[in-house]
């Protein structure tokens, strides 16, 4: 079903920000998909993801062409995002169609919406994610007073953060003796900045948690596999329109298509999807990763589709510990039945909702 490979202080108003930037700089409105050319049919489908290698599938998928291959007739529009919150607010907006984003952002949308705007079909990875620190801190209780980075306030790594430290016996943008201050900000900063000594360290995914230690010389204090039952959790889901969903499910359905397919693909040629990764990652980002980051990157990351869904309620209740998140129903949030029909007819296991599928 997956395969384990041997081989990220903005504010709100930042959030906001960066969704109107996509928006306005989308290449269609909402009205690109008024018209069908079939059964459940859209002319184009518009997708978000990261420039991340916990969004290896769809970098790759869309990289390779396997994306666009199986949306056959479908123009595939692309955007890609430094987190969730910004991410999800452009699907709401309607400036996307569809997006890979974390379980946090996903689940916020989910909440905002009253559970009618968005649907959660199908995961994308798991693990990846993590806390590098500098060579000064060696242990948990040396965190206190350093100041760490997120990607962005309220996505998934700042809430696996914050819920961390709490748990930890430490207060977060506070003040005391064991207080952490926690910075949300773009990735690449956050590489400059703790390479400059200006920060100690970041809960980031990858490659960025690799980055701080190759390029910044830290090192891993908490893998977040560590954190969970059997090392699996959502790191990357794909969040759908419910709108859209409805109006073009084979649209939606041959947008799975390409994910399994791209999965299939990566899984059978492991060395060159490194490779192509690193390369796919350069054209994204306008800069190259130094050699080996992506091979090693991608080694601490399950990619596949199965959506892990019995990890999702224990991420809300995380998000909820901290403050971050109203105590929400999750009943509905996953529709796996178009994934479902594709791996069936691939001859491959159905994923499990794990309860949480449509009411």
């Amino acid at each position: 079903m997956t395969n384990r490979f041997s081989i990220a202080l903005a504010s709100a108003a930042a959030a906001a920000l960066a969704a109107a930037a996509v928006a306005g700089c989308s290449s269609s409105d909402a009205s690109s998909n008024a018209t069908q050319s079939g059964n459940g049919v859209a002319s184009t489908l518009r997708l978000g993801y990261f420039p991340n290698v916990t969004h290896a599938v769809p970098v790759l998928g869309v990289d390779e062409g396997l994306y666009a291959k199986a949306l056959g007739k479908t123009k595939l529009e692309t955007q890609t995002f430094n987190a969730g919150p910004a991410a999800t607010q452009a699907l709401l907006s309607g400036a996307i169609d569809a997006v890979y984003v974390g379980p946090n952002p996903a689940i916020n949308a989910y909440s905002k919406s009253n559970g009618e705007a968005v649907r959660l079909i199908a995961g994308g990875a798991s693990g990846g994610a993590g806390l590098v620190v500098n060579s000064k801190i060696n242990s948990v209780s040396d965190l206190a007073g350093k100041t760490i980075a997120t990607p962005q306030l309220g996505g998934t790594q700042d809430i696996a953060a914050k819920y961390y430290l709490k748990q930890q016996g430490f207060t977060v943008n506070g003040s005391g003796a064991k207080n952490v201050t926690i910075v949300a900000q773009d990735n690449a900063q956050t590489l400059d900045l703790f390479k400059q000594g200006r920060i100690d360290g970041g809960w980031l995914p990858e490659p960025w948690l690799t980055r701080l230690v190759v390029q910044g010389g830290g090192h891993v204090l908490v893998d977040e596999k560590t954190q969970w039952p059997g090392g699996q959790f959502i790191t990357t889901n794909l969040l759908v329109s419910t709108k859209f969903l409805k109006q073009y499910p084979q649209t939606v359905k041959d947008l799975l298509e390409g994910q399994v397919d791209t999965v299939d693909w990566i899984n059978a040629n492991q060395s060159t999807a490194a490779t192509d990764l690193d390369a796919a990652l350069k054209k994204l980002t306008g800069k190259a990763l130094p050699a080996g980051v992506a091979a090693k990157a991608l080694s601490n990351v399950t990619l596949g589709w199965d959506p892990y869904a019995s990890s999702l309620q224990t991420v809300a209740d995380h998000a909820v510990d901290v403050g971050l998140l109203k105590k929400t129903d999750l009943k509905g949030i996953y529709d796996l039945t178009l994934l479902n029909e594709v791996l069936k007819a691939k001859g491959k296991p159905e994923v499990s909702d794990a309860g949480l599928g449509q009411k």
